[in-house]
C-alpha cells in the first residue's frame, strides 16, 4: 500500500494536479470568505467561519472527483491496471494506497485555511471572540466528509474507462447523497419519525451535525461504514475483470 501512496503522491505534485486542486480550493474559499458580500466575514460583521464550512462541501463536490476520476478509469484505459495487479499486492491494498494519496491532498488544502481562523480569531471583539469546539468540529466534519468523498470518486473511477464519465458520476453521487436524503425527508408522505430517518441517511445531516462542535459516535459511524462500503464496492468493481 505505502508503494502505491507514494507514487500517487509524487504523481499528484510533480505534476499540476496538486497544485491545481489546492490552489482552486483555496481560492473558492477565499472569495467565499472575504469578497463575496452574502458570506463575507467583513460584511456579516461577526466572528464567524459558517460560511467557509457551507461552502466547502459543494467546492469539495468538484475538486474531489476530479482529483480521483483519474485514479482507475486512466489506468484501464491505458492498460497500466494489468501491470499495477501482477505486483504483490491486493485489491484492497491498490484501492486504500489511492484513498490515502487523496485524502492526504485535501489535508494538505485545508491546512491554510487555518489562517482563516486565526486572522478571524484576531478580528474578533474581543479579541478570540470565536467557537473555537464549533471550529474544531467542523474541521473534523469536513475530513470525514472528504473521506466519504474521495472514497466515492474512486468507486466511479473503477467502474469506466472514461474519466470525464468518472468525474461526472462522482459528482452525481456526492450530491445526491448530500442534499436527496433531506430534500426527500421534506416531502408529505412520510410521517411520525419517517421524515428523520429519511433525513439522516443523508450526508448533509451527519456533516451539519459534527459541525456543530459535539462529536457523536452515530455520525462516526455513519461516515466510516459510508468510506467503508464504497471501498468495498470499488474492490467489487476491479475483481469483476477476472470474472
Amino acid at each position: 500500500m505505502l508503494s502505491i501512496l507514494k507514487k500517487e503522491i509524487n504523481l499528484f505534485f510533480s505534476s499540476l494536479i496538486g497544485y491545481i486542486a489546492i490552489g482552486v480550493f483555496l481560492l473558492l474559499t477565499g472569495l467565499v470568505m472575504w469578497v463575496f458580500p452574502q458570506s463575507s466575514v467583513l460584511d456579516y460583521g461577526f466572528a464567524t467561519m459558517d460560511g467557509f464550512f457551507m461552502a466547502a462541501p459543494y467546492i469539495f463536490m468538484i475538486l474531489i472527483p476530479a482529483v480521483t476520476m483519474r485514479s482507475f478509469a486512466e489506468e484501464q484505459q491505458t492498460g497500466t491496471i494489468e501491470l499495477l495487479v501482477t505486483r504483490p499486492l491486493t485489491d484492497l491494498s491498490i484501492i486504500m494506497g489511492k484513498f490515502w494519496a487523496c485524502f492526504i491532498l485535501v489535508i494538505f488544502a485545508l491546512l491554510p485555511t487555518l489562517l482563516y481562523f486565526y486572522t478571524i480569531n484576531q478580528l474578533g471583539d474581543p479579541v478570540g471572540n470565536i467557537d473555537a469546539g464549533g471550529v474544531a468540529g467542523s474541521y473534523i466534519g469536513l475530513l470525514f466528509l472528504a473521506g466519504a468523498f474521495v472514497a466515492i470518486g474512486l468507486f466511479a473511477s473503477s467502474i469506466t474507462r472514461n474519466q470525464i464519465v468518472a468525474f461526472v458520476l462522482a459528482v452525481v453521487l456526492c450530491l445526491f447523497l448530500y442534499e436527496a436524503f433531506g430534500e426527500l425527508s421534506q416531502l408529505p408522505i412520510f410521517f411520525a419519525k419517517a421524515d428523520d430517518l429519511v433525513d439522516q441517511m443523508g450526508i448533509g445531516y451527519h456533516y451539519s451535525s459534527i459541525s456543530k462542535g459535539k462529536i457523536d459516535s452515530r455520525d462516526v459511524i455513519y461516515f466510516l461504514s459510508l468510506i467503508a462500503a464504497f471501498v468495498a464496492m470499488t474492490k467489487v468493481s476491479l475483481e469483476s475483470r477476472k470474472w
